[in-house]
């Protein structure tokens, strides 16, 4: 049930967050007081909650298996590392200095500018198991391209984001950024390999799928939701002040993911990839790891910035984006001549996609309000 509802609890949390910042304006400046060297400790505790039980499902043992179908892996770091931030960096520059400067002016081109970038740097992580699923992907594989972009997250998100907003004329606390990574990426990725690696061996695969995950599970959607309502009162009167921002900040952003997503699918039908690891590597190169881009844009220029109010809006276009880009690619599935390899060979056709379509409708009925 609660699930099923999640668009009306989403919608809520908007709401009372929205609510909170403008009744308890007292209340939002001692939560925001929270700091610890630039970092809102609320905030970090609740993202903390949401990213820890992601790094679990993780096997970073899988990554001994890359080197059989190499081309998926190479075109999702191409897309990732080599093309998704600078062309992020182009359109935010295009739009928020030239295009939208007389409308928003420089100092808000700025901000929005870095937090769209510091988004863009910041490959999804969980969310992309879910796209993969929708579309058949393989699932082993797409877990190898998620490890290998953490790992190479720990050490090329900074130096990226850095040198961009450099070239942006921005200023960075390099030290800052660091810290970000440090506590966002490094730190719950090593905690949930050794819980996982400790769990596993104790207790087993069945009890740690079946049973650990499945308790953590809410408490990453509670998480999400008080991240929501947090969010939303620090931004409440920026949002209600600058509505016609947030459709400004939304075209950039969704010009980038239908123009990575599009370049990684169509290289992977050029390169003759599966279907099945074509379309996750085009969601991969699509979808942001908005927990760390929040996480940062915080961190680095403050809860009620724009470069904040920048990576909210990419968490709010996300999902129905992305839902857009998953029906593409199940629409396109007869370009590939290759069967997918995620479907086991005991699981009738038809009963795989009735459970992709199940699935695919709950996640739209969710999105509804959004």
């Amino acid at each position: 049930v609660f699930e099923r509802y999640l668009s009306v609890w989403v919608t809520l949390c908007i709401v009372t967050g929205i609510a909170i910042g403008k009744v308890s304006p007292g209340l939002v400046g001692a939560l925001s007081r929270m700091e610890v060297s630039h970092v809102n400790l609320p905030v970090a505790v609740l993202i903390w909650l949401m990213i820890y039980p992601m790094m679990l499902r993780i096997d970073f043992s899988a990554i001994r298996d890359v080197g059989r179908r190499p081309k998926g892996i190479l075109i999702v770091l191409f897309v990732n590392w080599l093309v998704k931030p600078f062309s992020m960096a182009f359109l935010g520059w295009l739009f928020f200095k030239h295009l939208f400067a007389g409308i928003i002016g420089p100092s808000l081109g700025d901000q929005y500018l870095a937090g769209t970038i510091i988004l863009a740097a910041a490959p999804c992580t969980a969310m992309v198991f879910v796209w993969s699923y929708l579309t058949d992907g393989d699932p082993a594989y797409t877990l190898v391209q998620v490890a290998l972009n953490d790992l190479i997250m720990l050490f090329a998100f900074a130096p990226i984001v850095i040198f961009l907003l450099g070239v942006s004329n921005i200023t960075v606390p390099y030290d800052v950024l660091l810290y970000s990574v440090l506590l966002y990426i490094v730190i719950p990725l090593a905690a949930g390999a050794a819980s996982r690696a400790a769990l596993l061996r104790i207790y087993g695969p069945a009890w740690f799928e079946g049973t650990f995950l499945a308790r953590l599970k809410p408490v990453t959607i509670v998480a999400l939701l008080a991240t929501l309502v947090i969010i939303f009162a620090f931004q409440g009167e920026v949002i209600l002040g600058k509505l016609s921002h947030i459709a400004l900040i939304a075209i950039p952003l969704l010009l980038q993911v239908y123009f990575n997503s599009g370049l990684a699918y169509g290289l992977a039908w050029r390169l003759r990839v599966p279907h099945s690891v074509a379309a996750p590597g085009a969601l991969i190169g699509a979808s942001n790891f908005f927990e760390l881009a929040v996480a940062t844009a915080i961190s680095l220029f403050g809860l009620t910035s724009g470069a904040t109010l920048a990576t909210v809006v990419g968490v709010l276009v996300e999902v129905p984006v992305m839902l857009s880009v998953c029906s593409i690619c199940n629409r396109t599935r007869h370009w590939f001549t290759e069967p997918t390899a995620s479907r086991s060979s005991n699981q009738p056709e038809h009963q795989s996609t009735d459970r992709r379509d199940h699935v695919q409708h709950n996640l739209c009925f969710a999105i509804a309000s959004m």
